[in-house]
């Protein structure tokens, strides 16, 4: 579990940031003022921080130059403030990246996983891969092939083929010639189980397939 600071005083963005990222491996800390971010930060070890400009008490730019002196958690600055001299400051006085709104939250967690990796959080390993062979009808993940039934393999199949994508039952049902042995659609969520044991070190904590509350589920990979 990763954790974050987001540094926001737009509790509409928070919220979805904070939604998007429920069922990841981050765990999410949100405040609004810049005094608040500082005390977090002088009790609590953060891995990054995610940083708007536009706040309350001081500006963005000025608490990046305070969070560098207690801090080398790296940070993402998250604003509506485009201006080239914004970003150039931004990264003069410390900030690693520079991200402007509205953007799609699927960038920001690139972009998290991008620092986690740089920083030696997050494995540079290749060998974690998954391949598709669609001749022999099978898959690998770190160059094993995973023993799976045909309705396991076309459900993994689609969600390898479809990284980032929040796919409905229904969705998943449809794509699935196989799926007509199985029994409807909430037989989605017992396979999908079944996956999790093969992929995932823990499967009550998935890394890959994740649920998406109300909706369905997204497959958190980077090829």
């Amino acid at each position: 579990m990763f954790n974050i600071l987001m540094v926001e005083d737009d509790q509409q963005i928070a919220d979805l940031l904070i939604r998007f990222f429920d069922e990841s491996d981050y765990d999410i800390s949100h405040v609004i003022k810049p005094s608040q971010a500082l005390n977090m930060i002088e009790k609590y070890d953060f891995d990054v921080i995610i940083l708007d400009l536009t706040l309350p008490e001081i500006d963005g730019l000025e608490l990046c130059k305070k969070i560098v002196q207690i801090t080398s958690a790296p940070i993402i600055i998250s604003s509506a403030r485009s201006d080239i001299n914004d970003k150039l400051d931004a990264l003069e006085f410390g900030a690693e990246d520079y991200l402007a709104k509205p953007y799609d939250p699927r960038e920001l967690q690139a972009r998290i996983k991008t620092l986690l990796k740089r920083e030696g959080k997050i494995s540079n390993d290749t060998n974690s891969s998954f391949i598709i062979d669609n001749k022999a009808g099978s898959i690998k993940f770190n160059k094993k092939a995973l023993d799976l039934t045909p309705a396991e393999y076309e459900m993994l199949k689609l969600f390898i083929e479809n990284p980032g994508s929040t796919l409905t039952r229904a969705d998943i049902a449809n794509s699935m010639d196989s799926h007509r042995f199985e029994s409807g659609v909430e037989s989605i969520n017992v396979i999908i189980g079944r996956i999790r044991k093969k992929i995932e070190q823990d499967s009550s904590k998935p890394s890959y397939i994740k649920t998406v509350r109300g909706i369905g589920y997204r497959f958190d990979y980077q090829k």
